[in-house]
């Protein structure tokens, strides 16, 4: 978080969600992604085998929250992202405009489609395409699709190999490798691992048995998960296929004092159902789990045909649609996940006031994100935060 102020803002969403309660909002309330930044979107293949673009974290997901706490930080997101590539003060403007413009024309779209069409709209791979027109998203996500067994063997030497005829996960320190065997961690994996099973659709869980455990590792997760565990969790087939799952840790929400009490009082029960009622299309294995020591893992597929943005080497015009994209993906999100799609286009309007002041509004915060990182910047310089430099 130290490195720029983008970094910082990525792993800052509990600072923004304090600082959104303070703000105007509508009343209208959804199912939230919780930390709606732009590098928490991308393009994923579906159970079809066909790439969807789409939200794809779903740590800080909430029932009850306020729609344009996911907008406002998306939005934010783009200016400070475009600060970030030193460009222009009126790219920066009309990258966060042009999410919010996506935003509110889809949601109007919405707003007169009939219930089933909102639950089964999606971007999938021809519209990805035409929108980013190669130069979006890295160069792999759109095109011709691997079968998934192929693909899963092609990564298979990245993440693991066959020692002695067992295949083991490769230890790539610091961000991938195996703890002491008297810590008991492969004996926890196999018992939260039966938990897991039970969480899933029969279906789901006759797939899964089809494997067998073979070795975990620890690897370490990204900017706004530091500190939570996650394992990388290696099984293979009776054919040798490998099916590679992440068991990352779940904690409250950063919203959860600003939200009414959760139904679900599982951590990674939660996460798991908001991305199932917030995503187009989602990972046949996503399932949850209570491990013996009282921590709640969710559990998905760690690598399935998935692609980001390549954020850091946009111009001005690859942000802009790259906006329009996420715009238009967590608007059919909030639509599906709430029903009430009529009243948040209502709210919105036809024309541009709402894009113009939510611009607003992520120009002010963009500003209150460099003081912050400059504030973190400085308690390291002295000495009052101590930082890994691994």
């Amino acid at each position: 978080m130290a490195k720029t102020p983008f970094t910082f803002y990525r792993g800052a969403a509990s600072i923004m969600a304090r600082d959104l309660q303070s703000t105007p909002r509508s009343g209208i309330v959804t199912q939230i992604c919780g930390d709606a930044h732009l590098a928490n979107f991308g393009a994923y293949a579906s159970p079809e085998r066909r790439f969807v673009f789409d939200v794809n974290d779903f740590d800080e997901t909430t029932p009850g929250g306020a729609w344009e706490w996911d907008l406002k930080r998306l939005a934010t997101s783009f200016v400070v992202a475009a600060q970030s590539l030193a460009l222009r003060p009126r790219d920066c403007d009309e990258a966060a405009r042009e999410c919010v413009r996506s935003y509110r024309v889809r949601m109007n779209a919405f707003a007169d489609s009939a219930v089933l069409d909102i639950w089964y709209a999606h971007l999938d791979e021809e519209l990805l395409a035409e929108a980013v027109r190669g130069a979006t998203v890295r160069a792999d996500a759109v095109g011709a699709i691997e079968e998934p067994s192929e693909a899963s063997m092609q990564y298979f030497p990245k993440m693991a190999i066959v020692d002695g005829g067992k295949a083991k996960v490769v230890d790539k320190p610091p961000l991938v490798f195996h703890p002491p065997d008297d810590l008991g961690f492969l004996g926890r994996v196999k018992s939260t691992f039966g938990h897991y099973l039970r969480s899933l659709p029969n279906d789901r869980r006759t797939l899964v048995e089809r494997f067998r455990f073979a070795d975990a590792a620890y690897k370490v997760v990204g900017v706004g998960s530091v500190g939570t565990r996650c394992a990388a969790v290696l099984f293979t087939a009776v054919s040798g296929e490998p099916l590679f799952l992440q068991f990352k840790e779940a904690r409250q929400s950063v919203y959860a004092s600003f939200t009414p009490k959760q139904r679900i009082a599982d951590c990674a029960e939660r996460v798991v159902a908001g991305q199932r009622l917030m995503q187009a299309a989602t990972d046949v294995f996503l399932g949850w789990a209570q491990a013996d020591d009282g921590r709640y893992y969710y559990v998905r597929q760690l690598r399935d045909l998935k692609t980001g943005a390549d954020i850091e080497h946009m111009r001005a015009a690859d942000l802009k649609r790259y906006a329009s994209l996420c715009g238009w993906a967590l608007a059919r999100a909030h639509a599906k996940a709430s029903g009430t799609a009529a009243a948040i286009a209502g709210y919105l309007g036809k024309n541009a006031a709402f894009d113009d002041a939510v611009v607003v509004f992520a120009n002010a915060y963009a500003a209150q994100n460099e003081r912050d990182h400059a504030a973190l910047v400085a308690a390291v310089d002295v000495g009052k935060i101590q930082i890994s430099q691994a």
